[in-house]
């Protein structure tokens, strides 16, 4: 779950099956009930046909966790960014730092670093086209240590720098479920 809107859905789906839940978060639900194997099913096909997936694993878990928590971080906390965000996903999390990378890297095939700094530049797209914020105000919101890092960063990421990206009439944004995910080119070239 990635927004207010899935956890919605999750919500719905759940009422839908007579569950009553304590908590329905980014990537979590509890419910008050015990479940069967059989019910676990039901709830587990109900949610996949809504578009949901019922992660059983605990290191799946924790990778999503890692992801929302990244993602409410980045894109939905409307003040400054100003902790780091190794020390904010340990506590947050309650586990070492360490050990939450090298899970990550593992599973996902890249760094959480990398995740961080692919939704941060989906966040700069975003607070660009708003043109709410010059961009050393988005730098400042977004804790870059000045203007230059952003632009270096924003550049190697997109290829343009903020203000070309500024000039441009049609501004290609990502969908946030689909950023940090492993890009694959066939052999002709085309990205899936």
């Amino acid at each position: 779950m990635v927004s207010n809107r899935c956890k919605i859905a999750v919500k719905e789906e759940l009422k839908k099956l007579g569950l009553h839940f304590i908590l329905v978060d980014l990537g979590e639900v509890e419910i008050m009930e015990s479940l069967s194997p059989d019910r676990r099913d039901l709830v587990k096909t109900a949610l996949f046909d809504a578009g949901f997936e019922l992660m059983d694993d605990k290191r799946a878990v924790l990778i999503e966790r890692i992801k929302n928590t990244i993602i409410e971080m980045v894109h939905h906390t409307d003040g400054l960014i100003k902790t780091n965000f190794s020390v904010f996903l340990s506590e947050k999390l309650n586990h070492d730092y360490t050990y939450l990378a090298n899970l990550f890297s593992e599973v996902q095939g890249t760094t959480i670093e990398q995740f961080i700094i692919s939704h941060k530049i989906e966040r700069i797209k975003e607070l660009i086209i708003y043109g709410e914020e010059n961009i050393t105000e988005i730098a400042w919101r977004m804790n870059y240590s000045s203007v230059a890092h952003l632009s270096n960063q924003f550049k190697k990421a997109t290829g343009l720098s903020p203000s070309h990206f500024k000039q441009l009439k049609d501004k290609r944004r990502s969908p946030i479920e689909d950023i940090g995910s492993l890009i694959v080119e066939n052999n002709n070239g085309v990205k899936k």
